[in-house]
């Protein structure tokens, strides 16, 4: 990603109700999918500055993949260990060697994406779970995601059908910020109206969505609708949201 938005995603991840609350709604339904929650081997690909690893070595000994090197090197230099440089193309894993594996909004960035899920098929145990994360709807592809270096954006039916081809059972698959979806819509179509009017934004002139960041009351506020959610993703699967989570099984 730019480092605008590299840059964002350090300074905010701890304050920013969007990270927030995409971090609690992510561990939720690990907490809820998952059927062992201590002692897995864990390896985030895609990891970043290195946002979730914290939250998943709760259960166990987390690792994390990074392609880009002055990203892996920040996630060391944050006291994380166990990160490895390398490729979603060649996980640096034996076969059947993990627990679990995360891609947290790491596919769209990636060219050939189901060869991605495929290597992490390959990398889990019998047994093994992967979730994915993902943003929706191609319509919705705006700055933002030119910024962020997205590829391109999902449908829940196209990621499922990732995951199967993968070779892999599906256990949960839901679109999730739901709630505030109503507000997010019409924000990025307006986004969009003007870009179209304006043209492409030159080098070093785009925002991200984490540009709008509101302080105290409004952040409290966005992070609990986010959060909220929580209350029922994990027994109901949403038809509609901005983004997509699944979790599936390797067989065995």
């Amino acid at each position: 990603m730019d480092e605008l938005a590299y840059q964002q995603f350090c300074t905010l991840d701890k304050t920013h109700w969007w990270l927030n609350g995409r971090r609690n709604i992510f561990f939720h339904l690990l907490d809820t999918f998952l059927p062992v929650k201590k002692g897995l081997r864990v390896m985030d690909v895609g990891c970043g500055f290195g946002g979730m690893l914290p939250g998943l070595s709760r259960y166990g000994h987390a690792m994390g993949l990074e392609i880009d090197l002055d990203s892996a090197r920040g996630c060391r230099k944050r006291g994380f260990t166990g990160i490895c440089l390398g490729s979603g193309y060649d996980l640096p894993l034996r076969n059947n060697s993990l627990d679990l594996i995360t891609l947290f909004d790491s596919i769209e960035h990636i060219e050939d994406d189901l060869r991605v899920v495929r290597q992490c098929g390959a990398a889990l145990k019998p047994g093994g779970h992967l979730m994915i994360t993902v943003p929706a709807y191609q319509f919705l592809f705006a700055d933002n995601d030119r910024i962020s270096h997205h590829l391109r954006r999902y449908t829940r039916g196209r990621l499922q059908q990732i995951a199967r081809a993968a070779g892999l059972e599906i256990i949960k698959s839901t679109y999730y910020n739901v709630l505030l979806f109503p507000l997010i819509l019409p924000a990025i179509l307006a986004m969009k109206a003007m870009q179209a009017i304006r043209g492409p934004l030159g080098e070093g002139e785009g925002k991200t969505n984490l540009s709008h960041h509101k302080q105290g009351p409004v952040n409290r506020i966005l992070t609990a609708i986010f959060s909220a959610e929580r209350g029922f993703l994990g027994r109901i699967s949403m038809p509609f949201g901005h983004s997509i989570a699944l979790i599936a099984r390797k067989p065995g």
